[in-house]
């Protein structure tokens, strides 16, 4: 074989290789998701894939890609963690009170949307619609609104539904640091007062075995969080999630209002996910409305949400 044709073959070798380990085929109706702002957190129980939102809050989707990857969360326990609302972790000391050595963010609780923003709509209620951006459950103001405003935008926000990701703070709106917290079911009251900037693709089963306590008895920890680019073709999970700009997601929802009417919200959603070479198992539906107690139970000190 002459040389011109070795360098060649080895080249279609070095390919299909590449081909093989980094990509696979994306079925119809389904996207990968952003690998550069998706966490992979593997847990004492499972491993949880959670895809962050910069169009919602940039900081706080730049901190946690920043401090996982200074492998600053691996070993950290879920320090906080109450039935049918949330799992708190990301302190170092494990008490609600630590936090990074990196300064305070400035909340991210609402942003300001215009006629670009990409929100596929799941329903209208009064003065409002509600949606997605990719997986995130999201809430905005009525396009009519943008006529009266001094911007010409609306305000949006994301929705606590069951999976999201939220920054956990002090009694200080602007005093979210490392500590976050993934919600076990739905609590509407957290809406513009925690910033909620990702949720869970896969592993939503997992945030529900984690163990419950203020602290728990022999908590459950995070071993290691990775950003999904970040990893090694080989051990990289091949994940596809429904694109929510689909016309696969749109039967979804009009099949989901025919069974349950036409009054649901991003909440009553679980969006498909594959992952290959795992078994597709349907996760539980989401946790009804929280309605009684406190909606953010007060932590002794520190970056608990209030």
């Amino acid at each position: 074989m002459s040389g011109v044709k070795t360098k060649a073959a080895i080249a279609g070798a070095l390919a299909a290789l590449m081909m093989s380990t980094s990509a696979f085929a994306v079925d119809p109706g389904y996207r990968e998701p952003d690998a550069d702002h998706t966490l992979v957190i593997d847990t004492n129980k499972g491993r949880v894939i959670v895809e962050m939102y910069p169009q919602l809050a940039p900081a706080h989707v730049e901190r946690l890609i920043t401090l996982t990857r200074q492998h600053f969360y691996d070993g950290l326990i879920f320090h906080r963690v109450i039935e049918d609302f949330m799992d708190q972790t990301g302190d170092p000391k494990g008490t609600g009170e630590g936090g990074s050595t990196l300064p305070d963010l400035k909340a991210e609780f609402t942003i300001r949307k215009d006629a670009s923003f990409p929100l596929a709509v799941v329903g209208r209620p009064a003065g409002a619609v509600t949606g997605f951006m990719g997986a995130m459950p999201v809430q905005s103001q009525v396009s009519e609104m943008s006529a009266i405003t001094a911007d010409g935008k609306t305000a949006a926000w994301g929705l606590y539904c069951q999976g999201v990701l939220g920054m956990a703070h002090s009694f200080d709106p602007n005093s979210g640091n490392s500590q976050f917290f993934l919600m076990r079911g739905t609590n509407a009251t957290l809406e513009a007062h925690y910033t909620a900037f990702g949720v869970v693709i896969s592993g939503g089963e997992v945030v529900r075995k984690i163990k419950i306590g203020e602290p728990p008895v022999n908590p459950d920890k995070m071993l290691k969080v990775q950003v999904l680019a970040d990893m090694a073709p080989a051990d990289r999970p091949k994940v596809q999630v429904m694109d929510t700009r689909s016309p696969q997601f749109q039967a979804l929802v009009d099949q989901m209002k025919k069974s349950k009417g036409p009054d649901i919200t991003p909440c009553d959603i679980k969006l498909p996910v594959k992952i290959a070479g795992v078994e597709d198992k349907p996760e539980a539906a989401p946790t009804p409305l929280i309605t009684q107690g406190l909606a953010s139970p007060t932590p002794p000190a520190g970056a608990g949400p209030e």
